[in-house]
């Protein structure tokens, strides 16, 4: 008889600096923007063996009616700047970051991540983005911002008539920068700057995006390419994941919803000659973990009533409806008024940039079938946790999910900095170890080494391409 073979459950974590995931007014939180918190946080994750650690990113402070949004972090440092100083406190694991590609150039995006992937000994990971609006571009010289056929899930077509973007185009470049070394080419026992052949670094690309030619001063790092991760949710941006990303993070923590994403995405790899495990799936997650299931559903509420304050709660809804609805009762019901189409009340964020009136009618059909509140539609649409419960019931929900190919694992965002990692990483992932589906050490050195990746050598990129 066949033993059935049980996928290994993959695990990051996320400091989180927007949206509405922290609760500052518990007294546990502390800083968003010390040192010493990312240094705690990023510890502890490696500390449970999980695979990487993730800084998202935001150019510019989301506005409402006019002021700073009040869930955002004021002040945090540089990405890349953050996990250079990360990697000298830790040893294993990976260290991820988004960097935009509206906003920055491939030669000084491939240099800094070839720089983070050898101080690093091969633990780097870059989150492809591109920006939305010129509202973050105002903060720009160049005072642009990417039109609708230039984002990831819009294509151009190149001069060779093949489909591309800015997002597409800027990776192709970095990984020709990183190519442009052998992967040989300085040699082990070799001073500084001595090469073993005079072409290294020699680069040209040209294309509808960038035209850049010249020399890359930074060699190949541990990885060959540091590890890609796309966030593709439209169809375009997962044709793209399935084409050029190693891992693609996820917006579906629901079973069904999980399911049919990853299967989708799945498919989309052999078309460009590769394998499922090629791209792993990992949705964004929570995490409430008690003694008991009950105590821990009792916590879940308080969190996520802390995480919806009556506040916020208005104004997601004024996000949506574009109008001062201040006045309302955050425990009442939706207001009776239309929204206003062309008002954009808060600036900055990409969730409420479309779709406004269909989100509208969404949203009050819910609130009329269940009896909701203002502020407990928000907590039903933006709210509540993925996995909650003792240690025991976490586990078994994280490890029947990804068995039933949801998922291949989870980003874990804790509602609290810097300690909201520490019950799952003591008291859940042992009992993912006991399953078998979890490590006990990590068994490799790289990133690529922990998410089970090929490495990316010079050969392997030019029979991908």
């Amino acid at each position: 008889m066949t033993a059935v073979v049980r996928k290994q459950v993959h695990l990051a974590a996320q400091l989180p600096g927007i949206h509405n995931v922290t609760v500052w007014s518990d007294p546990q939180s502390r800083s968003q923007i010390a040192l010493d918190s990312f240094v705690r946080l990023a510890r502890t994750a490696e500390r449970g063996r999980f695979d990487f650690f993730f800084l998202a990113e935001g150019l510019r402070l989301r506005e409402h009616k006019g002021e700073f949004y009040d869930q955002d972090v004021v002040g945090r440092p540089e990405n890349l700047t953050m996990l250079a100083a990360l990697s000298a406190v830790t040893n294993r694991l990976g260290l991820a970051a988004t960097v935009n590609a509206t906003f920055n150039e491939p030669y000084e995006v491939a240099r800094r991540l070839a720089t983070l992937d050898h101080l690093s000994g091969g633990r780097a990971a870059w989150n492809v983005v591109t920006s939305f609006d010129a509202f973050t571009g105002e903060n720009f010289r160049r005072g642009g911002f990417l039109a609708e056929a230039d984002l990831p899930h819009s294509r151009l077509r190149s001069s060779g008539g093949t489909p591309t973007s800015r997002a597409a185009e800027f990776l192709r470049a970095a990984r020709e920068l990183w190519d442009s070394w052998a992967d040989d080419a300085v040699r082990a026992d070799a001073r500084a700057g001595e090469f073993a052949g005079s072409g290294a670094g020699a680069f040209a690309h040209r294309g509808p995006h960038f035209d850049i030619s010249g020399r890359f001063n930074t060699p190949r790092g541990p990885q060959g390419h540091p590890v890609v991760i796309q966030a593709g949710e439209s169809d375009a941006g997962r044709e793209f994941a399935a084409r050029d990303a190693d891992v693609i993070f996820s917006k579906y923590n629901t079973l069904d919803e999980a399911r049919a994403f990853y299967r989708d995405v799945k498919g989309r790899l052999a078309r460009y000659g590769r394998r499922p495990e090629d791209l792993l799936v990992v949705p964004t997650a929570t995490a409430v973990v008690a003694d008991t299931d009950a105590e821990a559903v009792a916590y879940a509420e308080e969190i996520t009533r802390a995480q919806v304050s009556p506040g916020t709660a208005i104004a997601h809804l004024e996000a949506v409806w574009g109008r001062d609805l201040s006045a309302y009762d955050p425990d009442g019901p939706l207001p009776d008024v239309d929204p206003e189409p062309d008002s954009q009340l808060l600036k900055g964020h990409s969730v409420f940039r479309k779709g406004r009136e269909e989100t509208a009618r969404r949203w009050r059909k819910l609130s009329e079938e269940r009896g909701l509140s203002i502020r407990e539609l928000v907590i039903e649409v933006h709210g509540g946790q993925t996995f909650v419960g003792g240690p025991r019931t976490v586990a078994d929900a994280i490890d029947h999910f990804v068995q039933s190919d949801g998922a291949d694992g989870f980003v874990l965002v804790p509602h609290l900095t810097p300690g909201g990692l520490d019950d799952v990483v003591d008291r859940v992932v042992p009992l993912l170890q006991e399953k078998g589906v979890f490590r006990e050490e990590y068994t490799g050195t790289t990133l690529r080494d922990h998410l089970g990746l090929r490495p990316r050598t010079r050969t392997s990129t030019e029979e991908d391409s």
